[in-house]
């Protein structure tokens, strides 16, 4: 990868259109539909990778190199049933995540090939009146900085802030290459690891000398209505703001039932497009998600008529056939307008204080 590949044209203006138009739908879950397949060691290995030293099923983000055509038509599969937007199949591309298998030197590699297959699904499918953007993925990574993983010594840190940065710009330069229109941060649980990918994506385009929209999506893990590091909904928004994203939004953890009260605090405030994407419900005993596409899309429908919503899709356990009963459920329903720009100082600690 150089730097004389062309970057994707700057796309802010054209999705603000859109988005004061119409909601626009995310695709769903990647890793429920890779499930479907039941693919084996061998299967996630491919040729490349046979002799590899350790494990490698689960390896999602692998599949994008090892099995690519698979990955391409669960993107057309979504894209057919009505996704304006596609994430790449990279949720866990940066090195950090990537050393569970100790393939942290694939990290770029499959972060451009990952935005460069959603490119050519997005292309085939893409019309006119119906274009289709790829969302470049940044997942949240295996470690956090805000909490530490040994419960006798809290002032412990398995990754630094800075560690994380170099980790994400990297990831971010390679998603661009391949073909990104936006560049998405989901599934934040903890807000100082956000901040991190943040200052990245900001560091990325002043490297590229180019700049992508950015959406940022927060995860309210339970009932108690906070981020894992103890964030209210609007303290989040408060914390994340600064950048001017195309939107902020929710996702993964609950199921629309459950996470509308967080969208609702978060549709109050926000003064840039919100964006949901929640999972199928909660996970039974088997670790599967039950919330069918039609009673899914029921709840989405409502949250619509409520204009909370600009961007919607699903997350765990959702299928392309869940996004195709959303579309019908949200077509032609009224849009949300993103709250007037106020003079308000938005600060927050685990609380929002505003001035």
């Amino acid at each position: 990868m150089t730097k004389s590949i062309n970057y994707r044209p700057n796309q802010t203006e054209q999705l603000t259109q859109l988005l004061q138009d119409k909601v626009l739908y995310l695709d769903g879950a990647m890793g429920t539909m890779i499930q479907q397949h039941n693919l084996e060691e061998a299967d996630y290995r491919g040729e490349r990778f046979k002799d590899w030293p350790t494990p490698v099923k689960g390896n999602n983000d692998l599949l994008v190199l090892t099995q690519p055509e698979l990955i391409k038509q669960i993107h057309i599969d979504y894209l057919n049933a009505g996704a304006d937007i596609v994430e790449t199949n990279s949720f866990n591309a940066t090195r950090t995540s990537m050393a569970d298998y100790n393939m942290e030197s694939l990290s770029a590699e499959i972060n451009f090939e990952s935005a460069k297959l959603a490119r050519i699904a997005c292309d085939e499918v893409s019309t006119p009146e119906y274009p289709k953007y790829v969302a470049g993925v940044l997942g949240p990574t295996s470690k956090t900085t805000s909490i530490s993983p040994d419960v006798n010594d809290p002032g412990f840190r398995a990754i630094t802030f800075d560690e994380l940065v170099a980790d994400y710009i990297e990831s971010t330069l390679a998603l661009m290459e391949g073909g990104s229109d936006l560049i998405l941060i989901e599934t934040i649980f903890d807000t100082l690891n956000a901040k991190a990918a943040l200052y990245a994506v900001e560091e990325a385009f002043e490297q590229a000398g180019h700049t992508l929209p950015i959406m940022i999506s927060g995860t309210i893990t339970d009932a108690s209505g906070r981020t894992l590091s103890g964030q209210t909904t609007e303290a989040f928004y408060n914390s994340v703001s600064h950048v001017k994203p195309l939107s902020i939004g929710l996702n993964c953890a609950l199921g629309p039932d459950m996470l509308r009260q967080y969208v609702d605090d978060l549709s109050t405030v926000a003064e840039c497009f919100v964006s949901v994407h929640p999972n199928a419900g909660l996970p039974n005993e088997f670790g599967e998600y039950d919330l069918g596409a039609v009673e899914m899309a029921s709840h989405i429908g409502e949250w619509a008529d409520s204009k909370l919503i600009n961007i919607v899709g699903g997350c765990c356990g959702t299928t392309p056939e869940h996004i195709s009963e959303m579309v019908k459920a949200v077509e032609n329903k009224p849009v949300r307008t993103p709250v007037p720009t106020s003079s308000l100082m938005r600060l927050s600690g685990l609380e929002a204080f505003n001035i």
